[in-house]
């Protein structure tokens, strides 16, 4: 229904009944947002409007204002408290966006956080959009998650972040020492297949790769560090420099071996963050140039939101609570005596309460 709504020279005449965007109008910007973080384009938002009986339709403009209420969720979910819950595991990478950013389009590194609490469930902590993967970018997005409430793990508390999982990306690694000083650090093995490759070819390093991939094959910590130093062996001869990288390599491709057996497929690789980092890498490519940074990240982050809650409520565990409490006495055994049974057990003890029926 159309209504005339009369002007005059002060004051309004615009009654309370007819309040701005009042029920179906929410709807509909609810459903204009919620098509625009599932990747559908500007372009098609107008035909989906029209088709919903609007017959203006709706512009680029306006989309985009509708979409930035969606930065009040986005900020609160980015700066939550993690303090609540302890989180062993660490998964870092990041990923490229092209953003205008001063007249120019460039490509804009998003650096993307997930953890796997104690509780045995993943969960999003953070993203940030930076110039690139520096040290300082990568030291000050680590500490922005420390003055949100995650744990670093000490020689009195080692109740923090137990294993770091990434690439071996220089600043990566710089900033993990400094701002997360007691964690393990497991270097993918799936990107150091790439360097392998990358070293010797995609034909000779096939069965190169295959050969280190018995080392993953073993299933005791012992069995591992045997078979790592008998690949490592049998390379000198032919491949000296894919001998060297390993022997250099071996305490951050084997971290995972101090873990849980039942952890170990979960954290020898980056491939639990990769997929996410395709997921967004395939609705960025629906909005092909960023107009500016804040719209990478209103995008990202309601994509990290998404992903966020489905994993809190729609699946399973990802680490079950006997690996878990596996993981504690293992923490425990590697630590001074009662250093995690403060932290991490009443933890436990309140996870079992919540899933038990």
């Amino acid at each position: 229904m159309d209504l005339a709504i009369p002007k005059l020279r002060e004051g309004s005449f615009f009654p309370a009944l007819l309040e701005p965007r009042r029920r179906i109008d929410q709807a509909l910007w609810a459903v204009i947002g919620q098509a625009w973080v599932s990747g559908v384009s500007t372009r098609r938002v107008d035909q989906l409007v029209k088709a919903l009986g609007s017959e203006s339709g709706i512009s680029k403009s306006q989309v985009s204002r509708v979409c930035a209420q969606i930065d009040e969720y986005v900020a609160e979910f980015l700066g939550r408290d993690l303090s609540d819950t302890w989180y062993p595991y660490l998964w870092l990478d990041a990923t490229y966006v092209p953003v205008r950013v001063a007249g120019r389009v460039v490509s804009q590194a998003v650096v993307v956080a997930t953890g796997c609490s104690v509780e045995g469930k993943r969960e999003v902590l953070g993203m940030a959009v930076g110039d690139s993967e520096s040290t300082d970018f990568w030291t000050e997005f680590l500490r922005s998650l420390r003055q949100r409430g995650l744990k670093a793990a000490t020689g009195q508390n080692p109740a923090g972040v137990a294993l770091v999982v990434s690439d071996a990306h220089e600043g990566l690694k710089n900033a993990v020492k400094a701002v997360l000083p007691g964690a393990a650090w497991q270097r993918c093995r799936v990107h150091f297949a790439r360097n392998v490759t990358s070293r010797l070819g995609s034909a000779r390093s096939k069965p190169v790769n295959a050969l280190i991939g018995t080392v993953y094959a073993q299933t005791t910590p012992e069995a591992v560090k045997e078979a790592y130093h008998q690949v490592s062996a049998s390379l000198e001869a032919s491949f000296p420099d894919i001998a060297a990288m390993l022997h250099q390599a071996e305490p951050d491709l084997t971290a995972f071996a101090a873990m849980p057996y039942e952890h170990w497929r979960k954290i020898w690789s980056n491939n639990p963050i990769e997929r996410l980092n395709r997921e967004i890498k395939r609705r960025a490519d629906v909005v092909q140039i960023f107009p500016n940074r804040d719209s990478a990240t209103r995008l990202v982050g309601a994509i990290l939101v998404e992903q966020h809650e489905e994993w809190q409520h729609g699946e399973r565990r990802y680490l079950s609570e006997t690996s878990m409490r596996k993981l504690v006495h293992t923490l425990h055994r590697q630590d001074q005596p009662g250093g995690i049974a403060q932290d991490a057990r009443p933890q436990l003890i309140a996870a079992r309460k919540e899933h038990t029926p």
